[in-house]
């Protein structure tokens, strides 16, 4: 398990980063802390949302940049704590992407 609770196996048990750059090191670092929180706080999203969510969406509802949660959703893709619906939707820029929905179950975040 790595750091921030979070299992990176795909990535040396540290966040995703940019192989030899220094600055994309000290920046996956930098929010190893708050990942977890981001991990719960985008399943609460998807907890009330009855027909499923863009990363956009999701961008929108916590005010995040793109670059930050759609990673943080393709983690829990990976997880296995949502799945891509086959359904798509216009985002914000008129382009069609991927509505994510949660897993059912009792399945626990890490």
């Amino acid at each position: 398990m790595g750091s921030g609770g979070y299992d990176y196996d795909l990535y040396d048990g540290r966040p995703p980063r940019v192989r030899d750059s220094d600055t994309s090191g000290a920046a996956a670092d930098s929010v190893v802390r708050n990942i977890t929180e981001l991990h719960r706080e985008i399943l609460a999203l998807f907890d009330r949302a009855t027909d499923g969510l863009t990363c956009d969406e999701v961008e929108v509802a916590l005010q995040g940049r793109h670059q930050t949660i759609s990673a943080r959703v393709r983690e829990l893709v990976l997880k296995g704590l949502i799945y891509d619906s086959q359904t798509r939707r216009q985002t914000r820029s008129g382009r069609r992407a991927r509505v994510y929905r949660r897993q059912g179950g009792q399945q626990t975040l890490f």
